[in-house]
Order: C-alpha cells, then sequence, then structure tokens
C-alpha cells in the first residue's frame, strides 16, 4: 500500500467523524459533504509528515473550511440559516434522535454568524471545537498556541458574545490578584474554612503530573487537597499566567510549576498546575513585585 492509499483509508475511517463535524456546524448535509471533500484535497497537498495528530488536523482543517463557508454564505445574503436545514439529519452518533440533531444544527449556524462578526481567529476556534463538538481544550490548546486555561478563556469569551451578552469589563486584575493571594495564604496556613471562601462551589482543579494527573470538583474537595499545597504555595511567586493572575512556584528547579487560575466574580472557578515542560515552554509568563 503507498502512502496516498494509506491516506484514503485513514481518510475514509474518519468521514462520519469530520461529517458530523460539519454537518453540525453548517446544517447542511450537502455543505457538510463539500467541506469533508475540501479536507480530503487539503490533506492530499499537505506535507503528512509534520502532521503527528491525522483527526485532530483533518477536524481543525473541516472547522475552518466550515468557518469559511459560513462566511461566504453571509457575504451571499441568501436566506436566513432558520430555513436552511430542510435536510435529514445525520445518523445520530450519541444517541440523539434525528430531529435533534437538526434543531442543533440549526442553531450552529447562527451562533457562528454572530462568532465570526465579533471573534478574533482563536477565539472562533477555541469556541467552535469546544462548545460545538465537545473536543477537549487540552486538544484545542496546541491549536491557539495557548494553555488549556487560556484555551478556556478564548472560548469563554467567545460564549458570552454568542449568547448576546455585551463584552464584560475588562477584568479587575488587582481584585484577582488579591483573591490568589487569599487564596495562597489559607493554603499556607492550613485554614479550609478560608479556602472555601474564596472557591466557587463549581470550581474544578486540574494537575498533569506526570506520576498521577488528576481533576478535582467541588470547592470543599479542592480545599482539601489545596491544603497540601503548602509548601508549593511558601515558594510561590506572583505572575501574570497567559495574562491573568497567577503564580510560579520553585522556579529555576528542576520542580519548577505554573499554577493558573480562573475566576467568576470574587471566586476562583479553575485551578490548573502545569509542571509538564512542553506546556510550561509555551506559557506566556511575567513575574510581579511583590
Amino acid at each position: 500500500m503507498d502512502e496516498r492509499e494509506w491516506l484514503a483509508q485513514r481518510f475514509e475511517e474518519n468521514r462520519s467523524h469530520l461529517r458530523a463535524v460539519a454537518y453540525r456546524m453548517l446544517g447542511s448535509l450537502t455543505e457538510a459533504d463539500d467541506a469533508v471533500q475540501e479536507a480530503w484535497l487539503r490533506l492530499s497537498r499537505a506535507d503528512t509528515d509534520e502532521i503527528e495528530n491525522l483527526v485532530g488536523w483533518l477536524t481543525t482543517i473541516v472547522g475552518r473550511v466550515c468557518l469559511d463557508m459560513l462566511r461566504s454564505r453571509r457575504a451571499r445574503r441568501e436566506d436566513p440559516l432558520e430555513a436552511q436545514v430542510t435536510e435529514p439529519a445525520l445518523d445520530p452518533e450519541d444517541g440523539a434522535d434525528p430531529e435533534h440533531q437538526a434543531l442543533l444544527a440549526d442553531s450552529v449556524g447562527l451562533a457562528l454568524l454572530v462568532v465570526l462578526e465579533t471573534l478574533d481567529p482563536a477565539e472562533r476556534l477555541a469556541f467552535v471545537l469546544h462548545d460545538m463538538f465537545a473536543v477537549p481544550f487540552e486538544e484545542i490548546a496546541p491549536i491557539v498556541d495557548r494553555s488549556p486555561a487560556a484555551a478556556r478563556q478564548l472560548a469563554s469569551r467567545a460564549r458570552r458574545r454568542v449568547q448576546g451578552v455585551n463584552t464584560p469589563p475588562t477584568p479587575d486584575l488587582t481584585r484577582q490578584r488579591q483573591v490568589v493571594e487569599a487564596f495562597l495564604s489559607a493554603a499556607r496556613g492550613g485554614d479550609f474554612d478560608a479556602l472555601v471562601a474564596v472557591l466557587d462551589p463549581d470550581v474544578v482543579a486540574r494537575s498533569d503530573a506526570a506520576e498521577a494527573p488528576s481533576v478535582l470538583r467541588g470547592a470543599a474537595t479542592v480545599a482539601r487537597q489545596a491544603l497540601t499545597f503548602a509548601q508549593f504555595a511558601k515558594s510561590a511567586e506572583p505572575a501574570l499566567v497567559d495574562g491573568s493572575p497567577g503564580v510560579v512556584a520553585d522556579r529555576g528547579k528542576a520542580t519548577f510549576r505554573v499554577m493558573s487560575f480562573g475566576f467568576s466574580d470574587s471566586a476562583i472557578t479553575e485551578i490548573e498546575v502545569i509542571g509538564d515542560p512542553a506546556r510550561l515552554g509555551a506559557l506566556d509568563l511575567v513575574l510581579l513585585e511583590v
């Protein structure tokens, strides 16, 4: 089997997945098939030696092709998208009934038109792949050259605009730094109640530790884990991590780690402990004066 035959076989193995991605974006089976065919043409012309994750690469290409098609659709001032979902839906991949799939595709198309008018490319990609097809932020992050936490923020900003909410004011970085310091102070002192007070009830904490990567949910669970961060907290230095308040611990040592945060009002909604050297190298870190 030569390389082109091998690529064709791999592409056919993933056609249904790519078609589902395109259909949910476009709301049209015909246009979805066109987008998938364009992805094959781009694959056949690409230097496949540079492609490490073929499925991820193809998913990204299909997403970008669909965005271009929606942009062209609007430029031609076609009929409203509400009227475009007239074809039978795809066979559901996740157990949803066909009618639900068609309605989903309709809302996706409308949402993307709003996104295209207001978002930069990184925001568009993070929003489409995560909110429209549940691609994890860990997989989106390398595509947009951001950390998972930063990719999550891109999608969050996009989501607010798609839902018709005005762009929120610039985050109060001073207040966010105070919240981070309160978290670290409580961790240093072993104060469980103070930790819970600065955590959102639905807070999510992630760690990429090679020996035991983890995901924790809920204020009480995260607070109990944070009590074990006392040594981390003592060596932590304040920093901006991809533009948001965070901390750097053990800088210059083999155990060098970064902790990034997500915020809502005056509470911490997300915590991410990053120690993987490749991910650390991709972060935009700016140390702050105490």
